[in-house]
């Protein structure tokens, strides 16, 4: 799949533009990534209006669809490089992909902004001065749900996760985090359904044999919908509480409806509810160029290209040690708060919302939700420096 957003008409004395090489898995997870696309679609089309960066420059996105293997996002990462002389690369939403992609921008010095994979590792063990990611990590938003797990009365604990990069980085972190906060529970059963491919009923039926009191859940999109079915089918989750990392996010609570799993605590995006200046300037823009309502990647699309845009701005040049160093303390306004990428292991302090799961009028929607900076749930400066190479 190619997309282009091409430059504004100027004539043959028109700038050259920046051009910005996207990768994401669009037929892989289309439910996060078309959304994540109008988002970014957007954010290009606001600032070209604008008159573009560097005093005329106008934003061209050449958007790449990696397939949701890592060989062919390193691939086509190399063709926006090589042939399409991007001066950007920008994207990828799964973590073993955005690795791949972050490891060919050291080897070749270009700028990655990476979009949305979550794993720890992308800004920590296998960190570089490349790579810059947007989204909270799993790190964060496993500090955010525990806050309100540690505060459970459960001592026993079982685990669902997708067995890749993602999901380990998740669990991993979800478990120390847990045990600091109460020693005194236990971890009794994991399940690692492989993503996209997940036996429902044999993983429920996993978890309800160890008796757990409560359940950590990682699994994203139709393996999410398969689980709370055949789990509420087998009434699995009745007296058992459920602390799940993105269930919130539109993009997997909607196709539930009815069968949203109510009191679930989770990490999302509650679009409908969110009242601030900034958040309501970006869902008018969105729906008037759209007809729809944002989901959560409509967010991170937008923001990544904001903060291309900012970075830009900042380094006065296109030059990649430029924008690197520039991208070093950026301060970039969202539709959520303003954020900062930061110095020590560039990952931004985007937030998430927190909260529980309801039904209310025949769908799932997030209740009694705060907004989590991201910055009050990152490590102190020395844990970082001891899992980011140096």
């Amino acid at each position: 799949m190619t997309g282009i957003v091409t430059e504004a008409s100027g004539g043959a004395a028109a700038a050259e533009p920046v051009r910005i090489g996207e990768i994401n898995s669009y037929t892989g997870l289309p439910a996060f990534t078309l959304p994540y696309r109008n988002g970014w679609e957007l954010a290009v089309a606001e600032i070209n209006a604008n008159g573009g960066v560097l005093g005329g420059r106008m934003l061209e996105v050449i958007s790449r669809d990696d397939g949701g293997k890592p060989d062919d996002a390193v691939r086509v990462a190399n063709e926006l490089v090589s042939n399409e002389k991007v001066d950007v690369l920008a994207g990828t939403f799964f973590s073993h992909i955005g690795l791949a992609v972050s490891d060919y921008a050291l080897r070749t010095k270009k700028l990655f902004m990476a979009a949305e994979p979550l794993t720890d590792a992308m800004t920590w063990e296998k960190g570089n001065r490349y790579t810059f990611r947007l989204r909270p990590s799993t790190y964060m938003q496993a500090a955010m749900l525990v806050e309100q797990a540690a505060a459970l009365p459960a001592k026993r604990w079982a685990t669902v996760a997708p067995n890749y990069e993602y999901g380990q980085s998740a669990v991993t972190i979800f478990k120390q985090l847990l045990k600091e906060k109460r020693p005194d529970v236990e971890f009794v059963a994991e399940q690692w359904p492989a993503q996209g491919k997940i036996d429902a009923g044999s993983t429920v039926q996993a978890l309800a044999a160890a008796e757990p009191q409560a359940i950590f859940n990682v699994t994203f999109g139709p393996d999410l919908a398969r689980l709370v079915r055949e789990g509420t089918t087998r009434g699995a989750f009745d007296g058992v509480s459920v602390v799940s990392l993105l269930t919130g996010e539109p993009e997997y609570l909607d196709p539930m409806k009815g069968e949203a799993p109510t009191g679930w605590i989770v990490t999302g995006y509650p679009w409908d509810q969110i009242d601030t200046p900034a958040h309501k300037a970006f869902l008018d823009a969105y729906q008037a160029k759209y007809g729809d309502y944002p989901r959560l990647g409509s967010i991170v699309g937008y923001t990544t290209i904001k903060s291309i845009a900012a970075a830009i701005e900042k380094a006065g040049s296109t030059e990649t040690e430029a924008m690197v160093d520039a991208m070093k303390g950026l301060k970039v306004d969202s539709p959520f708060a303003q954020i900062t990428y930061r110095a020590i292991d560039h990952q931004a302090t985007m937030g998430a919302y927190v909260g529980t799961i309801a039904v209310k009028d025949g769908k799932g929607t997030m209740i009694e939700w705060t907004y989590a900076d991201g910055a009050d749930y990152l490590p102190a400066d020395d844990v970082v420096l001891k899992r980011r190479p140096q």
